[in-house]
């Protein structure tokens, strides 16, 4: 579903696992939190370190850090496409109908977004249990956030568009970013 091949993204992690993985001796964990908003995997912000950077120092980690990387998309469900939109829907009413209570997203601008990584996971699911293949590799999303960027803004201060990377063979490889 991916519209382009390849992106880069940016993943703020401390700055001593940032070196053991450019240097090839660890890989990214991925985060299996129950509210990632696009569900299990490596988390990045395309296209802006600074983001990446900010995110890290917002932590309190003591030397923050922006890792960069070529990530291939692959089989992405691409959240601004119609289609994979579809599927997201498809797989809500498929949880709706297994009568089980749904967890609801929460917080400041629905940071903590459970239902929505419950329903990406289920996407997941319900594509292994069809036998269909090659499952979705990565998923990219456009996320709406932080306070009005001017008075009467649609626009806000810490809107980006994040990537989650499932199958990590999509991560082509890692780079340092260059200081401004």
């Amino acid at each position: 579903m991916a519209s382009r091949n390849f992106v880069l993204g940016y993943h703020g992690c401390e700055e001593e696992v940032a070196e053991r993985i450019l240097s090839g001796g660890e890989t990214l964990r991925p985060s299996d939190k129950p509210y990632d908003w696009l569900g299990h995997g490596a988390y990045f912000w395309e296209d802006s370190p600074k983001r990446a950077l900010k995110w890290a120092e917002d932590r309190g980690l003591t030397r923050p850090f922006a890792l960069g990387a070529v990530i291939e998309l692959g089989n992405c469900v691409d959240l601004d496409q119609a289609e994979a939109l579809e599927q997201v829907r498809a797989a809500y009413d498929g949880l709706q109908i297994l009568k089980i209570e749904l967890p609801k997203n929460k917080g400041t601008d629905l940071k903590a977004r459970y239902l929505d990584c419950m329903v990406i996971e289920y996407l997941h699911r319900l594509r292994a249990q069809e036998g269909r293949h090659p499952s979705f590799d990565t998923i990219r999303g456009f996320f709406i956030e932080g306070e009005p960027l001017y008075a009467n803004a649609g626009f806000r201060k810490l809107d980006h568009v994040q990537i989650c990377v499932r199958n990590d063979r999509c991560i082509r490889g890692f780079f340092r970013v260059r200081k401004p």
